[in-house]
């Protein structure tokens, strides 16, 4: 927790701001069963105004949607905002057979009688925890439409059946979004009203540098130079729409930099990360000619790595 902490004050994030997370963090202390599903964030997030945009809205009760391209940062977000308020954590990943049944619970019968078995919206909104809608436009309309009562001002849940909860102050909901991925649909004017909307801004070199060097404190100056290098150069790729958004994943060239650690050659590591990741031979020819040109064939671990 400290360093994530540090992380945001080294960042220039709002003392005063920081101040209330921790007055927030006392007054809704940890609950009893509440610690696993604290999950500490992968590594920190790297960026002032948003993260001060995305905690201000919290601390005043409303839910945010992150909106953006590929390799934003938003779950990395997402993730630290729980930890950094302390609050348990509900991933529910949304997709197209997502129903309301899903989200607030189910009849199942238990102990010779029928009982709620409750989903994570319901656990998330009793337990004060943060609730991580994850590609919230992949889900049909009336499918969410449910939620329109918990993430207004009514802060209630009505469960056909059994009973009407009001939920715990501290909870809270997080929606993500990334635009254009198969089966994602506009989302509805009235569950967008419920959310204050952050577009978060593409990574930059600098922010690319300190999540690498947060991840990876062994990678060589030149290899460092290079790796971020290849992820911009990418990056402009497909802002100007000569590749597609595949191939931009932060995720593939952080794993594949964890291969070329255990020994694997940089080229084989960047194949499986990076080029791969399309599976158009025309567009894979694209991308291997701008890994040739940051990841020489000669390359070694130990031209990424110290020894």
């Amino acid at each position: 927790m400290d360093q994530i902490f540090q992380s945001l004050q080294n960042q220039g994030v709002s003392p005063a701001l920081l101040g209330a997370i921790r007055e927030f963090r006392k007054k809704y202390p940890e609950e009893d069963g509440g610690s696993r599903r604290l999950t500490p964030p992968t590594m920190p997030y790297y960026g002032r105004e948003t993260f001060e945009m995305a905690a201000a809205a919290l601390l005043q009760g409303e839910n945010i949607l992150l909106t953006g391209t590929k390799a934003t940062g938003k779950n990395v977000l997402a993730e630290n905002l729980a930890w950094v308020f302390g609050r348990p954590s509900y991933n529910i990943s949304f997709h197209v057979n997502m129903d309301a049944g899903s989200l607030i619970g189910t009849d199942t019968f238990r102990n010779n009688e029928v009982q709620l078995r409750t989903g994570p919206v319901y656990d998330c909104a009793l337990n004060g925890g943060f609730g991580i809608f994850d590609e919230i436009n992949m889900a049909k309309n009336e499918a969410i439409s449910v939620l329109h009562a918990v993430l207004d001002y009514r802060r209630v849940m009505d469960v056909p059946g059994y009973e009407t909860i009001r939920l715990h102050d501290a909870a809270r909901f997080i929606g993500t979004m990334n635009y254009g991925y198969a089966g994602t649909r506009e989302l509805n004017e009235a569950l967008v009203s419920r959310f204050l909307v952050i577009e978060m801004p593409s990574v930059t070199e600098k922010t690319l540098h300190a999540v690498l060097g947060e991840m990876f404190p062994d990678l060589t100056s030149e290899g460092m130079r290079q790796v971020c290098g290849l992820f911009m150069d990418l990056q402009t790729k497909a802002d100007n729409s000569e590749i597609s958004t595949k191939p931009l994943d932060l995720r593939g060239l952080i794993g594949a930099l964890k291969t070329v650690r255990a020994g694997l050659s940089p080229r084989l590591a960047v194949r499986m990360g990076i080029v791969n990741k399309t599976f158009d031979p025309f567009e894979r020819e694209l991308v291997e000619d701008i890994v040739m040109t940051r990841i020489p064939e000669s390359w070694t671990p130990s031209d990424l790595f110290k020894a």
